[in-house]
């Protein structure tokens, strides 16, 4: 019988989508900065760069939730003892962050007591407790490409756009809003 280990491609995964995560950021400072410059041609050019970089990094979240699906519980048996194992390779290391799917139901939850919608920082604000136990220490480290940002809030950020594109969350709320849409209400009552 052939022995394999697939909780090493998961954690594989993950540390490949907070490094798309951080190319991500540093194209995003990168706009920001041309588009202060009043330099719009590189602005845009940033822009699409980003759109490019987003659209790789949906792709590699799909063939995670693929893996996820045919190694299921095995990766989640295996998953705490391989994080302690992980070579360092840089960013993550002391471990490996908590899994986007794992914000969904603490963020519905949160919309849901907060009357369906509220603004970001009032989701997370509810969100953070809620997820106490199911934290690593990594979480709490802030990012490489930000200082003030705890790698658990992005992280809720990239659930956010997982649950909008899963018909969770509505994707035509007001900028800085969330708002959970009538399938998050029916996730919430399995």
């Amino acid at each position: 019988m052939i022995e394999n280990n697939p909780t090493n491609v998961a954690v594989t995964l993950d540390m490949l989508l907070e490094e798309i995560e951080a190319e991500i950021e540093f194209v995003n400072k990168i706009g920001a900065r041309t588009f202060e410059d009043r330099d719009y041609e590189k602005a845009k050019d940033a822009l699409e760069r980003a759109a490019k970089i987003v659209s790789f990094r949906d792709k590699a979240d799909a063939l995670r939730r693929e893996w996820q699906t045919l190694f299921g519980q095995e990766v989640n048996d295996n998953f705490t003892e391989a994080h302690s194992e992980r070579r360092n390779l840089g960013r993550l290391q002391r471990g490996l962050r908590t899994r986007e799917d794992a914000y969904y139901r603490p963020i519905l939850e949160a919309l849901q007591a907060l009357g369906g919608s509220a603004q970001v920082s009032e989701v997370l604000d509810r969100v953070l407790p809620n997820m106490k136990g199911i934290l690593r220490d990594v979480d709490y480290e802030p990012l490489a490409s930000n200082p003030d940002m705890p790698r658990w809030k992005k992280t809720a950020q990239w659930a956010r756009n997982s649950m909008v594109k899963e018909g969770l969350l509505r994707s035509d709320s007001r900028r800085g809003v969330w708002e959970i849409s009538n399938s998050g209400k029916q996730y919430l009552q399995e």
